[in-house]
């Protein structure tokens, strides 16, 4: 037996079981592992048989615990499930961790579909199997010409299904390919297909169009191939116009604001503090931006500089005062500022805001002077 062990920082490579009992009765097994240290939080395990060698190979499991032995965390789930899970199946089952506080991840069926040429000819010869990668994780290693089924043929193009439990993959990004033969033989495999099998949409596609040439004397074959493009629903087509123009919207009540933030040519005047601001107006107030991204100058705030933001936020309406500070951070962090210049390019109107003081850790509020 071999388990693989899946963290948010990463997965663990195959931990063999054979000689680490650590105790053992009729009904219960007791190991002792190490992992690496910086996996991360455990998230999944994947657990399977070494090898399948004359059919012979089987394990049932009844129950599953594991724990921490330095936090005492503990994770238990029952399994009730025979490996394999079929005549020639699947060797592997996987299951999520959940720890107390933590949403635990769903077990997903997923279809990956197999679009070929001749291979269901060469079946008894072959052996292929396919590593699907996802934002979550990968399926390791799978049998494709094990436990296939809704074979369909034609005079040149055939395809068959496989089916895969695994713990949700997010949305499926690579699949790496391995092919190996007991004779020299060629094998076309035109594209892949991977879909939940609870759902209609979206079907991933890998595109692949490559005729393996496989040789029994030599190594394993192997390809990585990259998601080549999603097929969605009408409704997924819909949801994902009705988020754009939700998001058009947004942007049409958008105004945008140019800043110009002048700093006296005194001595000392400059800051490398962290400077932010407030715009009201007589309709409303917006975020606090942070002033950071001068179009000028790369260490905005030197003495005697001025330097220019721009900002976007909701209709204010006309502009009545800033508030405006720093968070006292940095080298020299005291600032003397001279004015602020604000353009509010919907109105086409320039707002003239008199400082000449020193700005300190707190925020000062400046009313408009006067406006053109």
């Amino acid at each position: 037996m071999v388990m693989v062990f899946y963290g948010s920082n990463g997965k663990s490579n195959p931990v063999s079981m054979e000689n680490k009992v650590e105790h053992q009765t009729e009904n219960q097994i007791t190991y002792d592992i190490h992992l690496p240290s910086d996996l991360g939080m455990l998230y999944k395990v994947r657990l399977g048989l070494q090898s399948l060698e004359n059919n012979i190979s089987q394990l049932s499991l009844c129950h599953f615990k594991i724990q921490n032995t330095s936090t005492l965390d503990t994770f238990s789930l029952t399994i009730n499930k025979t490996l394999p899970l079929s005549p020639n199946g699947d060797r592997w089952i996987e299951f999520p961790i959940q720890w107390p506080l933590k949403e635990a991840l769903s077990v997903v069926t997923y279809h990956l579909t197999v679009f070929s040429r001749n291979i269901l000819n060469e079946r008894n010869l072959v052996h292929m199997t396919a590593c699907i990668y996802g934002t979550h994780g990968d399926t390791g290693d799978r049998s494709l010409l094990q436990s296939w089924q809704n074979v369909q043929q034609g005079e040149k193009n055939e395809s068959f299904l496989v089916m895969v439990d695994a713990v949700d993959l997010g949305e499926p990004e690579k699949i790496v390919l391995l092919t190996s033969s007991k004779t020299d033989c060629k094998l076309g495999i035109k594209k892949l297909h991977v879909q939940e099998a609870a759902r209609e949409h979206p079907i991933y596609v890998f595109e692949v169009n490559e005729e393996f040439s496989v040789n029994a004397s030599k190594p394993k074959i192997q390809r990585e191939i990259q998601r080549s493009f999603v097929i969605r629903g009408e409704k997924q087509k819909n949801d994902i116009d009705n988020n754009l123009n939700k998001e058009g919207s947004k942007l049409k009540n958008l105004t945008e604001y140019t800043i110009k933030v002048y700093t006296g040519g005194k001595r000392g005047a400059g800051t490398d503090a962290n400077v932010h601001i407030i715009l009201f107006g007589n309709e409303d107030k917006s975020e606090v931006f942070q002033l950071s991204q001068s179009l000028e100058h790369q260490n905005p705030f030197e003495r005697g500089k001025v330097d220019t933001f721009k900002i976007r936020t909701k209709k204010l309406g006309s502009l009545r005062s800033i508030e405006i500070g720093h968070d006292g951070k940095g080298f020299a962090s005291g600032w003397f500022l001279e004015k602020v210049e604000i353009t509010d390019a919907a109105q086409n109107s320039v707002h003239c805001f008199n400082c000449n003081r020193s700005v300190d850790q707190s925020i000062i509020t400046l009313y408009m002077l006067f406006s053109f």
